[in-house]
């Protein structure tokens, strides 16, 4: 199946009233209803899609001076996407910022949809991953 992975940051100011009343229901300039959105594609065949609340995820990698790290973060929503002939790939959000999730499955298409509250600072380290200033490892702050 194709899988494709959107990531929207909620508006906190966006009124619904506003666009019923002045725009027939939808967003306008200056009544956005996302800030941003980022999208992701699985381009090989995906065999199955795991979701996991409260989960752990593994951030690792090399620092500039050449150490290398390895923090587990915790409190996270995973969705874990395995396709065939290829490694399990993670996507995830901080339980505290995540407003939504949504894996919608139609013919032969996965839409996953994670709606994340602005009202929190957090930071992408990679693609697909948000993790809250709450949650992020505090050593790998410089």
């Amino acid at each position: 199946m194709k899988c494709t992975i959107h990531v929207y940051l909620l508006n906190e100011l966006y009124s619904q009233e506003i666009a019923e009343n002045n725009h027939d229901g939808k967003e306008s300039a200056d009544n956005k209803k996302y800030l941003w959105e980022d999208e992701l594609s699985i381009n090989s065949q995906v065999v199955s899609v795991l979701e996991e609340e409260n989960a752990s995820y593994t951030l690792q990698g090399a620092l500039s001076d050449g150490n290398t790290f390895c923090e587990e973060v915790r409190s996270m929503r995973l969705v874990k996407i395995q396709s065939e002939n290829s490694p399990a790939c993670e996507i995830g959000v901080s339980e505290s910022i995540l407003n939504a999730l949504k894996i919608e499955k139609e013919n032969n298409e996965i839409v996953i949809s994670f709606f994340i509250n602005d009202n929190e600072p957090f930071a992408n380290p990679l693609p697909g991953i948000y993790i809250s200033s709450k949650e992020f490892p505090k050593n790998l702050i410089f």
